[in-house]
């Protein structure tokens, strides 16, 4: 019983993941435009930021829309196929839950917050 419960759901992502994407894809926010000089040192402050995520889960579209609606520079690490970065999320922010933003400070301490309304409520204090 198990084994279809798992195949069950398993099938209704192959399904609805790409119907995700899609929509996504289809109804992308515009970003903000800014002058080129804001633009670059907003950019230099994203360098220490990094999104780790599943491509397909909902949360993680929804922060990465809120990204985009802020035209922000973060890099994005796929947690869900790329082990290297689910090992790397598992040993420094403690658990696999995405999305996660690492946030890296000047003096290399690190902080990971995880909940896309508190990392869009951090973006939005911080970037808008």
């Amino acid at each position: 019983m198990k084994w279809f419960i798992r195949l069950f759901f398993k099938t209704i992502r192959l399904i609805l993941g790409p119907i995700m994407l899609f929509a996504d894809w289809i109804s992308t926010p515009k970003g903000i435009q800014r002058p080129d000089d804001l633009q670059s040192q907003i950019d230099e402050q994203t360098r220490h930021l990094a999104l780790y995520e599943f491509k397909t889960c909902p949360f993680c579209i929804k922060t990465r829309r809120a990204i985009k609606r802020l035209s922000l520079n973060i890099e994005r690490k796929d947690s869900q196929h790329n082990m290297e970065n689910r090992q790397q999320l598992l040993n420094e922010g403690g658990k696999i839950k995405v999305p996660c933003l690492k946030i890296t400070e000047d003096n290399n301490n690190e902080s990971w917050l995880y909940e896309s309304d508190a990392i869009i409520e951090y973006l939005q204090k911080r970037f808008a």
